[in-house]
């Protein structure tokens, strides 16, 4: 037998505001409904640059290989890198 836990998928991502000059960048098993928590205004720090558009994603099959990802991609180089997306 299989153990499913080897098939999870993580997704990296980051977000544009359509309103102001603001991404987010976070980590996810699920990045639709992550996304829609996001345009709900589900998430505190994210709910007053509502609504936002998925600019980027990576898929990632280890947890610690998202979390790297996602903490270069909120590093000043990596904010560079997202912003030349746009």
């Amino acid at each position: 037998m299989v153990d499913a836990k080897f098939f999870c998928m993580y997704y990296v991502y980051a977000i544009k505001s359509l309103n102001r000059n603001y991404i987010y960048v976070g980590m996810t098993k699920d990045i639709e409904k992550r996304l829609k928590e996001h345009n709900y205004g589900e998430n505190r720090s994210t709910k007053a640059y509502r609504p936002f558009e998925l600019i980027y994603k990576e898929v990632f099959s280890l947890r610690i290989e998202a979390r790297i990802r996602e903490k270069y991609l909120k590093s000043g180089a990596g904010k560079e890198f997202l912003k030349l997306l746009k």
